[in-house]
């Protein structure tokens, strides 16, 4: 069988190129081989994957050809998806992701509905909100676009990572409620109050790592991944400090892994936090841990 860098005398046109990748990603065990196939080709040509449909039977460049026949190798070598398109749809939004930062995931959605009914069922006018660890700003730039009148604080560690949140806010129209900060944690916030403070933290035991897939452990930053020896590490140190950062009656809210529920729970039952139920996943597991600050 021929393949896209070794043309015969068929001409390979836009139709050929998506078939032939469709059915070598199926055979490379891809998920979802046509439409993995289809974004590559159109992120290399530069269009929309729609305008595809439309240029089945366009001769495709030795140009295209080679910047398309480079995604293809680095995908079926391990490289998530997510990072070859460039971008990853969250809470019916399209956000900017790089190496730089943790690719998005469904169940962090359920984290953004936290807070949002939260906010709306305690009637919070202009709510404060920090999210610890933004990366790319997924939960920033969601609240921002459910709760109008938010003022929220994105903080990473990482300065690569920020200037990517940065871009997501700008691209959502939501950068004039929200401000970037480089700093761990809260170390270089002011001494201020929140209504909410909320968090997707690294929360992977760091002897868990190795049994990752591997497009997560050799691709994903280790940083937002990593959550020390009992994957809670990150997570610690926000329940110590939130008693001092979140408004009286205020709401602290992380996502965790379900093998961490049971020390998790054990960290804000001897915190200084009322401890709220921890709710749970579509398949039932432990994943949203909650606390108020009492008023």
């Amino acid at each position: 069988m021929s393949t896209p860098d070794k043309p015969d005398e068929e001409k390979w046109t836009i139709g050929r190129l998506l078939n032939w990748t469709s059915e070598y990603f199926k055979n490379q065990g891809i998920e979802s081989p046509r439409l993995e196939a289809e974004v590559l080709l159109a992120h290399s040509r530069g269009c929309q994957r729609i305008m595809l449909y439309t240029a089945f039977e366009e001769i495709a460049s030795e140009e295209l050809r080679t910047k398309f026949r480079a995604l293809v190798k680095r995908r079926t070598a391990g490289e998530p998806f997510a990072y070859l398109a460039g971008k990853r749809e969250f809470f019916s939004l399209e956000f900017e992701v790089t190496p730089a930062v943790l690719i998005p995931r469904p169940e962090t959605e359920q984290l953004v509905i936290t807070v949002v009914d939260w906010v709306k069922k305690h009637n919070i006018v202009s709510p404060t909100i920090v999210d610890l660890g933004t990366g790319s700003g997924c939960i920033a730039v969601c609240l921002a676009k459910q709760l109008k009148s938010a003022r929220i604080t994105a903080v990473d560690v990482s300065a690569k990572a920020l200037a990517v949140a940065q871009r997501n806010a700008a691209r959502h129209k939501v950068d004039d409620r929200i401000e970037f900060v480089e700093s761990d944690l809260f170390a270089k916030l002011p001494n201020t109050k929140f209504n909410v403070i909320v968090s997707n933290p690294p929360y992977i035991k760091t002897g868990e790592l190795a049994t990752l897939d591997t497009s997560v452990r050799d691709h994903e930053p280790r940083g937002a991944l990593d959550g020390g020896i009992e994957g809670t590490a990150i997570i610690e140190r926000i329940v110590n400090s939130a008693p001092e950062r979140i408004a009286p009656g205020g709401l602290l809210a992380m996502e965790i892994s379900p093998t961490i529920a049971e020390r998790v729970t054990k960290l804000l039952d001897d915190s200084r936090l009322d401890k709220l139920p921890t709710l749970v996943d579509l398949q039932g597991h432990h994943r949203i841990a909650q606390a108020t600050a009492p008023c």
